[in-house]
């Protein structure tokens, strides 16, 4: 989005600002491990928060939001619970965690470990998948469609000629997975697209280009002569 200036590096940033991002991470990737929730609900639940709210938020703000949103989407608390416990905190910060399950990662030893394998995997791949309509070296065109629902095809990059990189073969679909639709899994994508093709005149001096992850229902063939 176009107003909120360049992105600042801070110079040895600590991976979290605050004891309370590093519980969030560790409430998100436990309910995703355990099958709560899976990544694309994650997302879809971020893109429904009030839009002021959205641009306030920090980037662990977010994440607690997804994770209250679809822990209540679940049944796994409910909004009575968690306004019951934030207004008891509110009187007494300084209280210790507590609740029925179990206290922490070494009482269930084998969570980590499933966690951290998790994030090594793909647990997105799956073997199982129609076969790629693409090489690399097509040149495809971008579906110019405007979803209501949670997608992965960029605004900026819809109707958009661009050329296959590379092909990675059949991936659980966030556009169906967010919503409790199935995964159907089908073949994904390296799309290079030229910067002007994108951007036009905005785009940045020299000849710069920019690889997304697509599948494959996003793509069409690219006309007969149409040039990038």
């Amino acid at each position: 989005m176009h107003g909120f200036g360049p992105v600042e590096r801070a110079a040895n940033e600590p991976v979290f600002h605050a004891e309370w991002e590093r519980r969030v991470f560790a409430i998100t990737r436990a309910a995703r491990t355990h099958g709560i929730y899976n990544i694309d609900e994650s997302r879809r639940a971020i893109e429904q928060m009030e839009p002021a709210r959205y641009l306030a938020a920090s980037y662990y703000e977010r994440w607690l939001a997804s994770a209250v949103t679809n822990l209540i989407e679940k049944g796994v608390i409910t909004r009575p619970e968690l306004e019951a416990r934030m207004t008891f905190l509110a009187g007494r910060p300084d209280e210790a965690a507590h609740g029925e399950g179990p206290a922490s990662s070494q009482d269930v030893p084998e969570l980590a470990e499933r966690v951290l394998a998790a994030l090594r995997g793909q647990p997105n791949f799956r073997r199982a998948g129609a076969a790629p309509k693409f090489s690399a070296g097509d040149r495809v065109l971008t579906r110019n469609v405007h979803p209501r629902n949670h997608t992965r095809l960029p605004r900026y990059a819809r109707g958009k000629l661009g050329v296959i990189h590379a092909v990675h073969g059949s991936f659980v679909f966030p556009d169906t997975n967010a919503h409790g639709l199935g995964e159907i899994p089908h073949p994904l994508y390296t799309v290079r697209f030229d910067a002007r093709v994108l951007w036009s005149s905005s785009a940045e001096a020299g000849h710069e280009s920019v690889f997304l992850d697509l599948w494959e229902n996003y793509l069409l063939p690219a006309p007969e002569g149409a040039t990038l």
